[in-house]
């Protein structure tokens, strides 16, 4: 079954943050989830469709709203392409960017 972008993006969500897995797998391909040196916010690298793709846990110490979302308990994390942010998922639902 092939993934779309959106279940994609659930699927580093679910096993990076709410699994807590040490390593994210997508269709045939496992990526590591590390921990960002300054805050230790949980991060995936991983390629999908061709693109490269950061997912990265929410830092709730910003004033953003996905920030106060984080400090509220949900698990919110953003991903980016190109140095772009192109979706976050919160509690399992997709927010597309510039779509």
């Amino acid at each position: 079954m092939e993934l779309s972008f959106e279940q994609a993006f659930i699927e580093v969500w679910r096993q990076a943050l709410v699994e807590n897995a040490k390593t994210v797998l997508l269709g045939s391909e496992r990526y590591a989830v590390r921990r960002t040196p300054k805050r230790g916010l949980r991060q995936v690298d991983f390629v999908f469709e061709g693109k490269e793709i950061r997912g990265l846990e929410q830092n709730p110490q910003t004033k953003s709203r996905w920030a106060q979302l984080a400090r509220s308990g949900k698990k919110v994390m953003q991903f980016l392409s190109e140095g772009r942010y192109v979706a976050n998922v919160v509690d399992g639902k997709v927010t597309l960017y510039g779509r």
